[in-house]
């Protein structure tokens, strides 16, 4: 559970992501297609801490915070009332990021393990979202090569139950400015460059939690 003290403000993240254009082929992109991508959702001098070209809410701007004692390093936790996802740090400390949740029924809480994590990913939308939205998603069906306009962005955390795939991902998002909101088909979204600086900083095999929509304490700012 999250408590109002679950996370308290210390100090202002200051670390760097990837240097970040162009869609090519139907297989997977070259070190220097990603490397360009990166270089292509990344603000020029780019400060995670300040960078806002998408306009959000500061708040939703990377921060290190002060996180509850026991929480395990390494852990994920989205406080979905807040529109947090925080990553837990060795020595009592975690990053804080903004994202976006899905809508409705949609959002799934629980407690997942990341099995997978991909830079660039390709997306296909599963059929219960095709089913759902066919003039949104039918035309994806046979799947979306990776580029910043792909719907899963720059990186994907893949979230399972066991051995099982829930197709719920942790992800960059080409539509930065839905962060805060309730917009997704159920996965957890993030700026692109944010979860470029976070990516490599999560081993597979971590637990992510995330948390009721309502009826939760929210995160104190």
């Amino acid at each position: 559970m999250l408590t109002r003290r679950h996370f308290i403000t210390t100090a202002a993240a200051l670390f760097s992501a990837p240097l970040a254009g162009p869609l090519a082929a139907s297989t997977w992109p070259t070190d220097a297609q990603k490397r360009a991508w990166d270089a292509q959702v990344t603000p020029p001098n780019y400060d995670p801490a300040t960078s806002n070209p998408w306009g959000l809410e500061p708040r939703f701007l990377p921060r290190r915070v002060e996180a509850n004692p026991g929480l395990v390093p390494g852990e994920i936790h989205v406080d979905a009332v807040a529109r947090y996802l925080y990553h837990i740090e060795e020595g009592g400390t975690a990053m804080r990021y903004g994202v976006a949740i899905g809508r409705g029924d949609l959002y799934e809480p629980g407690t997942y393990t990341i099995r997978r994590k991909v830079a660039w990913p390709h997306w296909t939308p599963t059929q219960s979202m095709i089913e759902r939205d066919p003039e949104t998603y039918a035309q994806y069906a046979d799947g979306m090569e990776p580029g910043p306009d792909n719907a899963l962005g720059s990186r994907a955390l893949y979230l399972f139950v066991g051995e099982r795939d829930t197709y719920l991902r942790i992800h960059g998002t080409p539509a930065p400015r839905s962060i805060g909101t309730r917009s997704s088909s159920g996965c957890v979204r993030m700026v692109m460059a944010h979860i470029n600086g976070l990516y490599d900083r999560v081993e597979t095999g971590v637990t992510a939690h995330l948390y009721p929509a309502e009826n939760t304490v929210t995160a104190q700012s």
